[in-house]
């Protein structure tokens, strides 16, 4: 009798025991799979799946909501493109009023303003100074303008002041309406939304993120604030079909350690993204491993087998290490996501972090047959990155 009944616990806890040994349908290499356990990622989320077949090549605790950094921005991007399309242009224009040195700048939420000409030259970004000098032009003595704006950005405002400093004052004052009886004087146009999205994915723009984030919330009806973003991130998710479980978003950028989503949500995003015709400038807008943008530099040494066969979403904060995006594996191409979200706030760890999901992406990482290799990047020119 005593016999029996410890023969039960036992038989309980073996049973329980292979229940935690998944089967996956792709063999993966023990390499893989013991890189997956590296003591630097701490118990990180990750999942890779095959968007072809939707079966789970490998998952570990995906369904556990984390702090997931930058790799958030795929989320904000995907949630703009929806609500105003690829082709969306933000107009700014300028109005004289019956006082010379007082004018009415009217803008449509152009998240990407300039006062640089370089950036206006190499991405035709909307150049604000542009239409103070259409200004200046008609009234050349005056010395300050009072400058009325509506649906500008105030950090904007403020580089405009910056830029004519020691030149002309320049006096903002923020009006709730903006009746124009008249054809501006001037008027500047942003680039398409896609190349807008496409420069904030490369380069994870924080800024750029988060004002689209606001700019999607506000246009579906919701508060531009952090609670509506949750609401407008909530309803994309609804629409495109993903769960979203336990999801938290504090801001567009993935910059607050609040903010929570699984690993699995943003596989089954990117697996939409993919998809979606629509969608496709998420994609193209992404870093190529060892080529271009966040990716330019990584892979290139720990991992050089997988240079531009990894097209991905990086990330960091103080204890978070992310990438999401698409791994090519010969004919196909997998999703996946890692989020590792507990690690010490130092950056020799976040390095080494970024280095073993970079090893393990190669373990698997093939091109297609007979493609020709992808020679990483040699331009060293350094561009500043938010991620």
């Amino acid at each position: 009798m005593k016999l029996t009944r410890l023969l039960i616990p036992l038989i309980a806890l073996s049973v329980l025991g292979t229940s935690f040994t998944p089967s996956y349908a792709v063999t993966l290499p023990t390499s893989f799979l013991s890189l997956t356990k590296q003591s630097v990622l701490n118990d990180p989320g990750i999942i890779v799946l095959d968007p072809k077949s939707n079966e789970i090549v490998y998952e570990s605790n995906p369904d556990v909501t984390r702090a997931p950094a930058s790799v958030l921005k795929l989320v904000s991007t995907t949630d703009a493109l929806k609500t105003f399309g690829a082709d969306k242009t933000f107009n700014t224009n300028l109005y004289a009023t019956d006082k010379g040195n007082k004018f009415l700048l009217v803008g449509e939420g152009d998240p990407w303003l300039t006062t640089s000409q370089l950036e206006a030259s190499k991405y035709h970004r909307a150049y604000l100074p542009y239409l103070i000098n259409k200004a200046l032009a008609k009234q050349p003595h005056i010395k300050a303008i009072s400058l009325q704006y509506k649906n500008i950005y105030y950090q904007d405002i403020q580089a405009l002041q910056r830029f004519y400093k020691g030149r002309v004052k320049i006096y903002p004052h923020l009006v709730a309406d903006a009746p124009v009886s008249e054809s501006p004087i001037a008027k500047v146009t942003s680039p398409k939304l896609s190349s807008i999205i496409e420069f904030t994915l490369l380069w994870s723009d924080n800024l750029l993120a988060a004002r689209m984030a606001f700019m999607a919330a506000k246009s579906q009806g919701f508060p531009a604030d952090s609670a509506g973003i949750q609401q407008s991130f909530e309803k994309l998710f609804t629409e495109l079909n993903v769960s979203a479980p336990g999801l938290v978003v504090k801001d567009g950028a993935g910059l607050s350690h609040e903010t929570r989503i699984s690993a699995r949500t943003i596989a089954e995003l990117l697996v939409k993204i993919k998809s979606e015709p629509s969608l496709e400038t998420i994609y193209a807008g992404l870093p190529l491993a060892g080529v271009s943008g966040t990716l330019k530099n990584r892979f290139t040494k720990d991992a050089p087998t997988a240079v531009g066969l990894v097209k991905a979403k990086t990330g960091w904060i103080n204890t978070t290490v992310s990438l999401a995006g698409y791994v090519n594996v010969g004919e196909s191409d997998y999703v996946f996501a890692v989020i590792a979200d507990r690690l010490p706030n130092r950056e020799s760890v976040r390095q080494s972090a970024r280095i073993a999901i970079d090893k393990l992406l190669a373990t698997i990482a093939k091109p297609a047959p007979g493609a020709a290799p992808i020679a990483p990047a040699t331009d060293t020119t350094v561009v500043p990155v938010n991620d």
